[in-house]
């Protein structure tokens, strides 16, 4: 038996918290098995849009920086948001601008993902970007930015040794390697 109804009933919902990048939803509900409850959910503003870069050596394009959340340094593809209802592709070709400063001649869309749908209503949409010329990168105010040019073999392999754990960059880097046949 296939469910696809939601089983849930929201009684109340108000706003928590607010910011320019996200909100933060206090519900009232009655689960799914028809007792009382509450749920936050947590909401972006942005859509993500992840990029995995790949020039003609069989190269990828890291970007590492700290990230405050964590508390600790990330190497990950380059990606960033894409506001509600504006085009994915365009945002996608302007983070890879932005944060290593390659254009791509060729976009490839391999998925789309909801990285904690337990709690956040986040999703992202994955790209591969060939044929790539390097320009200037332009990151934002608030980034601080390092690019390391790696085998996308080694990438993956840093993937699977824990070293990029960023699920986005996980998610992506794995998909291109099983379309890749890495």
């Amino acid at each position: 038996m296939e469910f696809t109804e939601n089983p849930w009933k929201t009684l109340t919902s108000t706003i928590a918290y607010e910011n320019n990048w996200l909100k933060i939803r206090h519900e009232e509900v009655v689960t799914p098995s028809n007792t009382p409850g509450i749920y936050g959910v947590v909401s972006f503003k942005n859509k993500a849009v992840v990029v995995v870069p790949i020039d003609q050596d069989g190269y990828t394009y890291l970007v590492g920086q700290y990230r405050y959340p964590l508390e600790e340094y990330s190497w990950e593809v380059p990606e960033g948001g894409a506001p509600i209802g504006t085009d994915m592709l365009e945002s996608a070709q302007r983070e890879l601008k932005e944060e290593t400063g390659l254009e791509a001649g060729k976009w490839t869309p391999i998925g789309r993902i909801h990285t904690s749908n337990s709690a956040t209503d986040e999703e992202g949409f994955l790209y591969i970007a060939e044929e790539l010329k390097q320009g200037e990168h332009e990151p934002e105010e608030t980034e601080q930015l390092q690019i390391r040019r790696v085998l996308l073999s080694d990438a993956v392999q840093m993937v699977m040794d824990n070293q990029i754990t960023d699920a986005l960059s996980v998610c992506a880097l794995l998909k291109v390697a099983r379309l890749k046949q890495i």
